[in-house]
């Protein structure tokens, strides 16, 4: 994560106002992790329904911990992108990441009735929902999300990981009001067969609507480990890397996090538009990078 706070210029971070922003995550829930104790405001599982907090499956932990995570086990080093923030959780996916529209769909409507509540301002969707069966599940997944978007969060989502051919962008990820992320690590991971922008979810050239609309690292990102061994009083395997565009879409909430507790006025349509023309231009096709990679530092200069 100190690699990826370097590249997208959130190192150092200026200081900001104490005004924690409140992200939600849909995925596979969330575990008792030492660097997000205390972030989390409220849990609710659509999968197993079970009234604690929990996670399976390891990656939304990972998710959380980019977000927010305090890097208390770390000396700092592995801390989230907006440490400050804090979190509200749906688990809508099960222990092997698998997950229905059906639960996904109650994680959006829980989300909606708790916004006011817990002043959700950012949604983050690490989850790469292709083409659908049914066109008909596709079309409400996709009035729901933009449902909530239009309450007032700001629904950030993953390109998906079937790149690289046209169009293979996630099916959600297509929608004119979402802030979809891609990932391209910039200069770094060039050497890597496997890294994530020879996968990321493009665009469509021929669309009217240009997806990705920006990109950020998403190659071994170091964050929280589920699996994590307390060992006489020490804590072992506390973090893990883990790749695609499920990692470069937290940095984006986080970067939206951040620019949301400095500007907690700014609309949706706003914070999108700071995001995007902030962002450092890759030289890549559109589709492939969108408005380019997000960078910290410029999106909380301009206003």
């Amino acid at each position: 994560m100190q690699r990826v706070r370097e590249q997208i210029g959130a190192q150092p971070l200026e200081e900001l106002p104490e005004r924690p922003v409140t992200v939600a995550v849909l995925d596979t829930g969330i575990a008792r992790h030492p660097d997000l104790f205390g972030k989390l405001l409220c849990f609710r599982d659509f999968v197993g329904h079970k009234n604690v907090m929990y996670d399976d499956n390891g990656h939304g932990t990972h998710v959380c911990g980019i977000i927010c995570g305090s890097g208390i086990l770390s000396e700092g080093r592995y801390r989230g992108i907006a440490p400050e923030a804090r979190l509200v959780v749906g688990k809508v996916l099960d222990k092997k990441g698998d997950g229905t529209t059906e639960s996904m769909l109650e994680g959006l409507k829980w989300i909606m009735t708790v916004r006011e509540k817990y002043d959700i301002r950012i949604l983050n969707i690490s989850v790469g929902i292709g083409n659908l069966d049914e066109e008909k599940k596709e079309r409400a997944l996709r009035e729901r999300l933009e449902a909530v978007w239009d309450s007032g969060i700001a629904v950030i989502c993953a390109a998906g990981n079937k790149g690289p051919g046209n169009g293979s962008i996630s099916s959600v990820g297509g929608s004119r009001r979402m802030i979809t992320v891609g990932c391209h690590d910039g200069i770094y991971c060039r050497d890597n067969p496997k890294r994530c922008e020879t996968y990321s979810g493009r665009g469509n050239l021929a669309d009217s609507i240009r997806k990705p609309d920006l990109v950020a690292p998403g190659t071994d990102i170091i964050s929280c480990n589920m699996g994590y061994q307390s060992v006489h009083g020490k804590i072992k395997n506390a973090y893990i890397a883990k790749s695609g565009t499920s990692m470069a879409t937290p940095i984006v909430a986080g970067a939206a996090a951040l620019a949301l507790q400095k500007f907690p006025e700014l609309t949706n349509e706003e914070l999108k538009q700071k995001l995007t023309m902030t962002a450092t231009d890759l030289g890549e096709p559109w589709n492939k990078q969108g408005w380019g990679m997000v960078h910290v530092k410029r999106l909380l200069k301009s206003y």
